[in-house]
């Protein structure tokens, strides 16, 4: 379970890169109750916030990219890491980057092309809330080469890994950090990508108390069902939206995995 301790190697931040900030502020108010403060001084970067609290952020979307979740994960240092990523076939798209005294970052594709950070914790460690309602719960990467997206990760960061058959046929691995209980801090899985064209990419789950009446409010805002609701055995109800810029993100009522 994903908790604000944030052990090395877990997810600790998410942002989302926007053409248009306030429209995309406003549409995820709508879906999970958030507001926006921007920072002072940084170009529009802003959190996005719930009763007070950190749980995610929004900057302006660099030329030419793809409006998407970038998934950040706790590193001891940011710099051996982003090396040691690049050592096995990583590209870093942002070398490591202080930021004022919060701490320091890296952006970086993975060999499969899934983008992902590292951060490097100053005075800011993560979010503020995590696994609660409406915040982020669960960290999934779909790939094509699951064998491969895994070993990559596992060299960076010593994830430990279970196996789990969600359905009869389907591959599935809950990973989790290096050190602990290892059911306990299980915060995300590896899969298969679900259409050949799909991309590899870290998708964010927030959880929901009711995932249908969300999806309700999100296509109100304008937004698309990419995976309609459905009901998973031991997983629980689950489904895959886009925001208005096309932006992926998942909801889930219940844990991700029950023993």
């Amino acid at each position: 379970m994903l908790t604000t301790e944030f052990p090395i190697g877990s997810p600790c931040w998410i942002d989302l890169g926007s053409p248009d900030i306030p429209a995309t502020a406003a549409f995820y108010g709508k879906v999970f109750g958030w507001t926006f403060q921007e920072v002072p001084e940084t170009g529009g970067y802003g959190f996005l916030q719930l009763n007070g609290r950190t749980v995610g952020a929004i900057g302006n979307l660099d030329a030419g990219a793809r409006s998407a979740w970038t998934t950040y994960f706790r590193v001891a240092d940011v710099d051996a890491t982003a090396e040691a990523a690049r050592q096995a076939g990583a590209a870093v798209r942002v070398p490591p980057t202080d930021v004022m005294q919060e701490g320091r970052f890296a952006a970086l594709t993975d060999p499969q092309g899934a983008e992902f950070a590292l951060w490097q914790a100053g005075n800011t460690v993560g979010l503020d809330a995590v696994s609660e309602d409406n915040t982020l719960v669960w960290s999934e990467l779909h790939t094509k080469d699951q064998d491969g997206g895994f070993s990559f990760y596992q060299r960076l960061f010593g994830w430990r890994v279970e196996n789990f058959e969600p359905s009869p046929g389907m591959s599935y691995r809950v990973i989790s950090a290096a050190e602990g209980d290892q059911q306990q801090t299980s915060f995300g899985g590896i899969a298969p990508t679900m259409q050949p064209d799909q991309p590899s990419a870290w998708t964010p789950y927030f959880a929901a108390n009711d995932v249908d009446a969300l999806i309700v409010k999100a296509t109100a805002a304008g937004g698309t069902v990419l995976m309609p609701a459905a009901d998973v055995e031991n997983v629980g109800r689950i489904a895959w939206l886009a925001d208005p810029n096309g932006a992926p993100f998942a909801l889930i009522k219940g844990e991700p995995r029950e023993s």
